[in-house]
């Protein structure tokens, strides 16, 4: 089951901030190891990763203050949510919270335009991309730059769970963009050795690939061998006694009743280490986290029922009875799955190409645009030389 890291590490989506209120809170007695229900406060100081993230989690929190909303909050499901049904709500909302929002709408709007100026300013001349400019204004309103109303509220989720729904697959594909950069630079080097070099880098490269093939075993992320390896290196406690309610309570770090994705991803630091070794030529730690992410990709999808990026309590204890939860088969880890294709790679050298070659054609117009310039210039100087002497001579002649 588990995974993580990087940019929005630990971050939670807007459904899963709110639907966390109501899911089923566990504690575990340490005297009795008997699971009880107690009253859960949603996560706290999380980071989604998307620009909005402050504005987002400042709303969300005033709307929580509210009695009604919060009432209502407890009894939505996740359709009622997309659906724009939770919104509506906004119009039972308290005076004093409901002004509260209108502040908060009136500083994203202030800061979102700061942010449009310094672009404007550093692009100068250039022609600004205004559908990119618009999409920073998505999640809200910005026609009505005073108050929050409730299409304000339905922007903010619909641009929430979009986000953060494609906020993996660009990590995933920034992630192949990366591995397809450092094979064309392999090859680039290879190309401006002797014969004799380049068959020494290519036979080093090949050791260095099986060097970092042979590791042990990597359990299946969230199956009972790994969680047990978790229970076993990392807690000091025999694999023989595992428990999985007091396993869960003793990695809830936060003590919250949910597993957030960085809680999940430092389960998954054992396995990462049988592979990843940051003292080892042979070992990339991108790779590392992309690794993590797609074993924590893992563990959402089998786990995750609900899909709000947290693994609460039941979510867990179900996964822990499911028939695949005792799965022995090793976990194929990034090296016995190609990145890219040779078709891939060639493609993304000749885009390199192009962009060179745009480059260039830049340089040069920009040369002849300073050559320009520096004629002009001197042609100007030239002008306001014969001017003075013009003036110099009728003045001699007057005296």
């Amino acid at each position: 089951m588990v995974m993580g890291k990087g940019l929005a590490s630990g971050g939670l989506v807007l459904l899963g901030l709110w639907l966390c209120v109501h899911s089923v809170p566990i504690s575990v007695e340490k005297t009795t190891g008997k699971p009880e229900v107690e009253e859960l406060e949603p996560p706290r100081s999380t980071d989604t990763g998307l620009h909005y993230d402050r504005y987002l989690r400042e709303v969300i929190e005033y709307l929580e203050k509210d009695p009604h909303f919060r009432e209502k909050l407890k009894n939505a499901d996740m359709d009622d949510i997309k659906q724009g049904k939770l919104s509506k709500e906004l119009n039972f909302v308290q005076h004093n919270f409901r002004s509260k929002l209108d502040e908060l709408k009136r500083e994203e709007i202030n800061r979102l335009r700061m942010l449009i100026k310094a672009k404007h300013d550093t692009e100068e001349h250039n022609a600004m991309d205004h559908q990119t400019l618009l999409k920073q204004f998505e999640h809200l309103n910005h026609m009505n730059p005073h108050t929050f109303e409730v299409d304000d509220l339905d922007r903010l989720i619909q641009s929430a769970t979009k986000d953060l729904e494609n906020f993996d697959k660009e990590r995933h594909d920034e992630f192949k963009k990366y591995e397809l950069l450092k094979e064309h630079e392999r090859r680039e080097r290879l190309k401006g050795m002797s014969e004799e070099d380049r068959k020494k880098a290519e036979q080093h490269y090949e050791e260095m690939k099986k060097k970092h093939a042979n590791h042990p075993k990597v359990n299946h992320p969230g199956s009972e061998d790994q969680l047990k390896e978790v229970w076993q290196e990392t807690d000091g406690l025999d694999p023989q006694d595992f428990d999985p309610k007091t396993f869960f309570k003793m990695h809830d770090s936060n003590g919250d009743g949910f597993f957030d994705e960085s809680e999940l991803e430092a389960l998954f630091t054992k396995e990462l280490e049988k592979v990843y070794n940051p003292d080892n030529e042979e070992d990339d730690m991108v790779e590392m986290e992309e690794e993590r992410l797609r074993m924590k990709e893992h563990v959402m999808n089998e786990v995750d029922t609900n899909k709000d990026r947290l693994v609460s309590f039941s979510e867990f204890m179900a996964a822990t009875k499911k028939e695949d939860f005792a799965e022995k088969d090793e976990w194929e880890t990034l090296d016995q799955n190609p990145i890219y294709t040779e078709e891939e790679l060639r493609d993304y050298e000749q885009h390199l190409a192009n962009e060179e070659s745009d480059i260039s054609k830049k340089s040069v117009e920009l040369q002849k645009q300073r050559e320009e310039l520096e004629r002009q210039q001197e042609e100007l100087n030239n002008q306001k030389l014969g001017l003075k002497q013009v003036k110099k001579f009728k003045t001699f002649e007057s005296t």
